[in-house]
């Protein structure tokens, strides 16, 4: 296999996203990371995160409406989707085998993981259609 080129830019991108808890966008980071590279393109920062998906050292979150979203944490955990504001929230619980253990039943392949989201509609936007009301 290959070996991969050490990378400023990327490694900038990852630690970036390590220090955030709110599974941002590419273009959210994008404009963090111009602090630092002021002359990092868009298209740099897709593909050094779709690098580092496919390395697995970050998760990329596709929840429907709207533009995928990043998260360094790779252990299995699920998320919890707004479906007012598109806000992505971690869930403190623990994934359940017992998910996968039942739909192995379902499958005549091998199942490895799942991922699962919980959509509704979070605190702050509840709050805000609590007054419109």
């Amino acid at each position: 296999m290959k070996t991969l080129k050490y990378s400023r830019q990327r490694e900038s991108i990852k630690a970036c996203l390590m220090n955030r808890h709110d599974h941002p966008t590419a273009d959210v980071l994008y404009l963090s990371i111009r602090n630092e590279f002021p002359n990092i393109s868009l298209g740099t920062v897709y593909r050094n995160l779709n690098l580092l998906v496919d390395l697995g050292e970050i998760q990329k979150l596709s929840c429907g409406k709207g533009p995928d979203r990043f998260d360094a944490d790779t252990h299995p955990h699920y998320h919890f989707v707004c479906k007012e504001c598109g806000e992505v929230q971690d869930l403190p619980m623990d994934a359940s085998p017992h998910i996968t253990e039942s739909a192995r039943q379902y499958c005549s392949g091998q199942i490895d993981s799942h991922t699962t989201y919980f959509y509704g509609i979070c605190e702050n936007c509840l709050k805000k259609l609590s007054i419109n009301y």
